[in-house]
């Protein structure tokens, strides 16, 4: 007979550990299966740290909503629970008069997501606000910040174990079976292939999400549920550039993603990024090539960057589901018992605004399993 649990989430990044804090409660049998060494090891700790206030997204989107639902839960809990923040703001500068309409069209997109506190600037404000930058206009986000995203993975670790969720680590999840009312779920770990029973499994698997989607019996490519993965690599800034600038610095968004922005990190370090490219297969090496790109990006609203003062910092991968070529693309947050799965529970194409709306994610799934 077969061990038998009630839950099992797959995948210990970010939303699967503030899945597992959120239905811990009440739950006798929680597993979350982790195929790395430890939580968090992939997008959750690869990217800018960001806390976004809810802009760029459309009205109604799940990306919209649980984004700025996230941002006041996560200040919340980061002031609650002594988890370093810098809510500095943000300003998007244009640098033409393009960029300047795309400015007031996010301005207004942004007010239509409950985002009230955005102010449009004039280039004289932004130079009052920062005296290093050159722009046009900029669209002022005061809500915008960044934080200490390791700590709060550790804190949803901690608080997740305490509420009786067991964590195994080092096991990949290679099979799901349908079997009654059950899934029969087989693991790979060091010590080689089993198998167990689990009433419900919640698919928070990040860059693998759609593989186990596929693995479950759903045909991806129909449900529209297949990744593309899309690099981003991160370029360090010489220590002068410290203090230069006090908040976050954006460029208008681009096709697929927020563009290369300046933000002095917790520790000081000065840092650009992310890019955004399309690539086959997951590999966190940066081109040393692209440091030219990025200089000139940043020459955009800073003219004094200087090429010899960058040096590759360290790259990540975002789990779109939106292709190249593709319109947007919402999260996909699912219970999966209309196309004849129930009990498992997707989460799919969970890319920015992700970190910030982790814990509204999570709520988002509490419902959905009760």
């Amino acid at each position: 007979m077969l061990a038998e649990i009630d839950v099992a989430i797959i995948g210990a990044g970010i939303i699967g550990l503030a899945a597992a804090r959120e239905i811990a409660q009440g739950k006798k049998g929680l597993f979350v299966f982790e195929k790395n060494r430890t939580f968090g090891l992939e997008t959750s700790s690869r990217n800018s740290e960001v806390i976004h206030a809810g802009i760029y997204y459309p009205e109604d989107s799940l990306k919209a909503k649980l984004c700025v639902e996230g941002k006041n839960l996560l200040y919340k809990l980061c002031d609650k629970h002594n988890i370093a923040y810098k809510k500095c703001g943000k300003i998007i500068v244009a640098a033409d008069e393009n960029e300047i309409n795309w400015l007031e069209e996010l301005y207004e997109q942004g007010r239509k997501n409950g985002v009230d506190d955005l102010v449009l600037l004039s280039r004289t404000e932004v130079k009052k606000l920062e005296p290093n930058i050159e722009a046009r206009a900029g669209l002022l986000s005061p809500s915008s910040g960044f934080f200490d995203s390791y700590n709060l993975l550790k804190f949803l670790y901690s608080q997740a174990r305490e509420k009786g969720t067991e964590f195994v680590f080092g096991t990949e999840v290679t099979g799901i079976e349908r079997a009654g009312a059950k899934y029969k779920v087989q693991i790979k770990d060091r010590d080689g292939i089993s198998d167990f029973a689990a009433h419900i499994v919640v698919n928070c698997a990040g860059l693998h999400s759609d593989r186990i989607a596929q693995l479950a019996g759903i045909d991806i490519v129909k449900a529209g549920y297949k990744l593309h993965y899309c690099k981003g690599e991160y370029f360090s800034l010489d220590s002068k550039y410290k203090n230069l600038v006090s908040r976050l610095i954006y460029p208008p968004p681009e096709q697929a993603g927020h563009g290369v922005h300046w933000r002095q990190a917790l520790d000081g370090r000065v840092l650009l990024g992310p890019s955004a490219h399309y690539v086959e297969a997951i590999d966190y090496v940066v081109d040393e090539t692209h440091k030219q790109y990025f200089c000139n990006s940043a020459k955009r609203f800073i003219p004094f960057v200087e090429l010899e003062d960058l040096a590759p910092e360290s790259a990540g991968i975002r789990p779109k589901l939106q292709g190249p070529e593709d319109d947007f693309r919402d999260f996909v947050i699912t219970h999966e018992e209309k196309a004849g799965f129930p009990g498992l529970i997707n989460l799919i194409g969970i890319e920015s605004p992700g970190l910030t709306a982790s814990l509204a994610i999570a709520r988002y799934v509490g419902r959905i399993m009760s």
